[in-house]
């Protein structure tokens, strides 16, 4: 996990590193009609390619337009937000955003006025308020549009019904045999049948606890598969006292990544690896309901371990059908082939396998955007402590990254969406960027984050401020709109 001192050097990266462009007074180009689409989940898509290609309403030409409300939510969302267009609430039509803040508070916001529609308190919600238990999970959208998963610090996650608020029956489910160790950090995320959970543990990395997938049926609301990091023998909610090893936790923000073919990826952070049982600093090829398939270990792990430069910090990114990208607290981003992720293929006691290497700009705590501006081309952009970058997949040979630009100032993961790139500044902004050539369109007022990351849909953006560790009580979504 981060140390205190980089939290508190996050925190001291000017927003004057990156060059607003934003005018007084200026001529701006007709407003079409804003294409409706839902933002249903973290990363925008299952891959969490952070890459939304549909046109959003927000363009360069209309961008410094933008007029910002600050709305109240009750406590600090560390996380993203959803966006769901025409979810009929309170007997009507509306556009809605959903967040969750650190303590399990759940709120249903009227995209076009910031009005509260609804607001769900989990039981606990009031004894754990202000303390250190936290929960960072965003929360994701059931696909028929009827209900919302979230998550409390308590280890309960939470399915919940668009149009009230109201917790659906036969829930929540617990996913954790101690909650005061095993903390739900990342974003939830539906694909098929099924709703995926990751557990990690919590700052200063206190055992014991396992990093775990739990692999829910979301119809019959039961558990039907668990992947334990450690203790991998062991298929079931394990009390974490009970297995001989704390750590490796699955905490990047990203969780789950899905392939097109249903398989799951993740990364783990610092922990006991030996190739049978013990996964720790891996990246983790898994089925559908948390069988191993196969692994990555980087030659150094036991480096990282000791070091505390967690691979795990940030999610694998699927570049193309063939490659995926592993970043890390060591700053370096590693390019693996999907196949074979340690050039052998299955899972088993070997380590390295990377097909190429590049450094990174710092620590890397985000997830990438995966951009395909044309057939066969790949970007990707990269936001770490210190900047933010732009690398093109080489179009012939070893596969690897080339930089192509960079902006220093340290980011939350960078946003791709209707042809411009969304950057959070760590020290406040919210960045509008040109992905080919990294030049700012414009720097839209924000406070300071930490993980939070934007939505962007229907001529609309929905940011969250504030930082989880300040275990604040109240906490302010920013909602930016064209006007009318």
């Amino acid at each position: 996990m981060p140390g205190a001192a980089l939290l508190a050097r996050t925190r001291m990266w000017a927003v004057r590193s990156w060059v607003s462009v934003v005018g007084v007074a200026c001529v701006l180009a007709a407003v079409g009609p804003a294409s409706a689409g839902d933002w249903s989940r973290y990363g925008f898509d299952v891959a969490r390619s952070n890459s939304a290609p549909s046109p959003t309403g927000i363009t360069a030409a209309n961008a410094t337009s933008l007029v910002r409300q600050q709305v109240e939510v009750g406590g600090t969302v560390d996380s993203s937000p959803i966006y769901l267009h025409g979810i009929l609430v309170a007997g009507r039509s509306r556009d809605i955003f959903v967040v969750t803040t650190t303590y399990g508070l759940t709120v249903a916001i009227d995209a076009d006025t910031g009005q509260a529609l609804w607001r769900f308190h989990p039981k606990r919600f009031a004894s754990l308020q202000g303390s250190s238990q936290i929960a960072t999970a965003s929360p994701a959208a059931d696909p028929g549009r009827r209900f919302v998963y979230s998550a409390s610090p308590d280890g309960l996650v939470h399915k919940l019904v668009l149009a009230t608020g109201r917790e659906a029956q036969g829930w929540p489910i617990s996913v954790t045999r101690d909650a005061t160790r095993e903390k739900l950090s990342t974003a939830l995320v539906v694909n098929g049948a099924h709703l995926y959970v990751t557990m990690g543990g919590y700052y200063g990395d206190a055992p014991s606890y396992q990093g775990k997938v739990v692999v829910i049926d979301r119809g019959i609301g039961r558990i039907v598969g668990v992947f334990n990091a450690l203790c991998s023998n062991r298929r079931t909610v394990i009390v974490p006292s009970s297995c001989p090893h704390s750590g490796a936790a699955i905490w990047a923000r990203a969780g789950v990544v899905i392939e097109p073919s249903g398989r799951l990826l993740v990364a783990t952070g610092n922990g006991a690896w030996d190739g049978r049982t013990s996964w720790g600093d891996s990246v983790l090829e898994l089925s559908a309901t948390g069988a191993l398939l196969q692994n990555y270990t980087p030659a150094n792990q036991q480096q990282l371990d000791e070091q505390d430069a967690d691979l795990g910090s940030t999610a694998p990114a699927i570049l193309t059908p063939t490659l995926v990208l592993q970043g890390g607290k060591d700053s370096v981003l590693r390019v693996l082939s999907l196949k074979r992720l340690n050039r052998r293929g299955g899972a088993g006691p070997t380590t390295g396998g990377e097909l190429s290497t590049v450094r990174a700009a710092g620590a890397i705590f985000t997830t990438p955007a995966v951009w395909h501006p044309r057939r066969r081309e790949t970007w990707v952009f990269v936001g770490t402590n210190s900047a933010l970058t732009a690398y093109r997949l080489a179009a012939a040979g070893t596969p690897r990254l080339q930089r192509v630009w960079q902006i220093n100032g340290g980011t939350t993961s960078p946003i791709l969406a209707g042809g411009l790139l969304y950057a959070y500044g760590l020290a406040g902004g919210l960045h509008l960027v040109r992905p080919a050539s990294g030049k700012t369109v414009v720097s839209l007022p924000a406070g300071s984050g930490h993980w939070n990351t934007p939505v962007i849909a229907d001529g609309r953006i929905a940011l969250p401020e504030g930082n989880a560790n300040d275990h604040a009580t109240r906490g302010i979504l920013d909602i930016y709109r064209l006007p009318r």
